[in-house]
């Protein structure tokens, strides 16, 4: 597939897969350098902008070295890009580590990934069909009837 996209920076990486045919996520970089403190949220600037063909989405996902490894992870994982949005790329980071986080250009901070999405309509009925598992949920499967 192709996508087009701009360098709002020059200077900043395309994403890029790791292990190309093996990966299903595209490394995003920082098109800035920002601390985020220990506690705290920062949306950070990709220094791109993408044109996502109608019927896709592109979705930002955290990495998770990141998550691991330092305790940082995006905050409204997952992140959707809808096709219609022509605006830079941002990635709203978290800080849940004890350190604050320092991020250099073109870090690798998030992972962005190429969906199908179908588009829906509603259909109102008065009431559904019965399934196997009916209103049961939060927790519900798996528990004993008493």
């Amino acid at each position: 597939m192709e996508i087009k996209v701009e360098r709002v920076n020059k200077d900043i990486e395309l994403p890029r897969y790791q292990h190309f045919g093996e990966d299903a996520g595209l490394d995003l970089h920082a098109a800035e350098e920002v601390t985020i403190k220990s506690g705290a949220y920062k949306l950070i600037k990709t220094g791109l902008k993408i044109a996502v063909p109608k019927g896709y989405a592109a979705f930002v996902y955290p990495r998770s070295g990141l998550a691991l490894k330092k305790g940082v992870t995006v905050l409204n994982a997952d992140g959707v890009i809808d096709s219609g949005y022509r605006g830079e790329v941002g990635v709203i980071l978290i800080n849940h580590g004890p350190d604050d986080f320092n991020i250099n250009f073109n870090d690798r901070i998030a992972q962005l990934i190429i969906q199908k999405v179908n588009t829906i309509k509603w259909k109102e009925v008065d009431n559904l069909s019965a399934s196997q598992r009916g209103e049961g949920g939060f927790g519900h499967t798996g528990l004993k009837k008493n």
